[in-house]
């Protein structure tokens, strides 16, 4: 069952407890900062004035607490858990529009714009921290020391491979000989690792079975490329209206995987116009539309959609793989299909 925005109920159902537990984490971050997160997170203006709009879709949060339900856990016990992850995930976000020049998230200037580079990175980092202090928050939970700690060191693991993802997507966009194997590569690291540390933390904290959590984890890096790959589709040929973003991939010179299927399988006059336009330091106006008719013409888009079928294919045999009940397994399943197939 859908919402009248798109998102399934198993996407919704906990969002204002999330949202809850966001509240109070960011309430203790010192009120020079405080500002910036509450309006990057969509709860004031720039003014500081409350306002209600648009703060993301919740997945990673909603994936860890759904992993935990489907193991027989207690989800209000994990709740910290979720929010780190969404701390996390949002940390990310806050850098990325500096790294990716984004004037605009979720159709309003990005942090960097109101505050200036230099504070926006002092946010991020904020964000970052309080994430970790969140889950210090688990004690409160009744959740053992050791596996606070454990969950510390997997969180930790998640953020080096994204910064190491980053990294690469960042290194990609002056380079031309980016393989569909150096993207999977890429995308495993910038946007699977959060996703699996989200549903493998769920399980781990939800349940003793440790074969339990290395199915979990494999549904969320599954499930990540899956959601990665969906995300470059967008990113071209997505509306600005729905995806929010005010720079598209191509003029960034993103190797995406319909670039990289573009750049790999283009022959003569195609492969040297590509190679042209991926060879200036932008691309703009006509250019843009000139690339999209190549990626067009080579089936680039046809290609990523069913890759990313594949690997959501492959996210289902490992939630399968868990044996569990088909109603335990049945909301993770909505959610995956939700991120297959959004527009936004």
């Amino acid at each position: 069952m859908s919402t009248k925005f798109g998102l399934p109920e198993s996407c919704t159902s906990y969002q204002s407890a999330v949202r809850v537990e966001l509240h109070k984490i960011i309430e203790s971050c010192p009120s020079v900062l405080r500002k910036i997160l509450q309006y990057h997170m969509g709860w004031q203006d720039e003014h500081g004035h409350s306002c209600s709009r648009e703060s993301g879709k919740f997945i990673r949060s909603t994936l860890c607490l759904l992993s935990c339900q489907a193991v027989g856990g207690d989800m209000s016990q994990v709740m910290p858990a979720a929010a780190a992850v969404e701390l996390i995930h949002n940390f990310s976000l806050i850098h990325d529009d500096i790294e990716d020049a984004s004037d605009e998230r979720h159709h309003r200037p990005t942090v960097w714009k109101l505050w200036g580079q230099s504070q926006a990175i002092n946010a991020g980092d904020a964000m970052f921290t309080l994430a970790y202090l969140a889950l210090s928050k688990l004690k409160e939970k009744g959740i053992a020391d050791e596996k606070i700690a454990s969950s510390v060191k997997m969180l930790s693991l998640a953020c080096l491979e994204l910064c190491e993802g980053q990294y690469l997507d960042l290194d990609y966009e002056n380079r031309l000989d980016i393989t569909i194997e150096d993207y999977l590569d890429m995308a495993a690291k910038k946007t699977a690792a959060l996703l699996a540390v989200s549903t493998s933390l769920g399980a781990y904290l939800g349940s003793e079975d440790s074969e339990l959590v290395d199915f979990f984890h494999l549904f969320g890096e599954e499930l990540g490329i899956a959601y990665q790959i969906c995300d470059d589709i967008l990113g071209i040929w997505g509306m600005e209206e729905s995806t929010g973003k005010s720079v598209s991939d191509i003029s960034q010179r993103k190797k995406t995987l319909p670039v990289v299927y573009g750049l790999q399988n283009s022959e003569g006059k195609e492969k040297e116009k590509l190679v042209k336009l991926y060879s200036q330091k932008s691309i703009e106006g006509e250019d843009i539309t000139e690339v999209k008719k190549i990626l067009d013409h080579l089936g680039a888009r046809d290609y990523a959609k069913d890759l990313a079928e594949q690997y959501y294919y492959k996210a289902l045999t490992q939630l399968e793989a868990t044996q569990l009940d088909t109603s335990r397994q049945a909301p993770l399943k909505e959610t995956a299909c939700f991120l297959l197939k959004r527009n936004f």
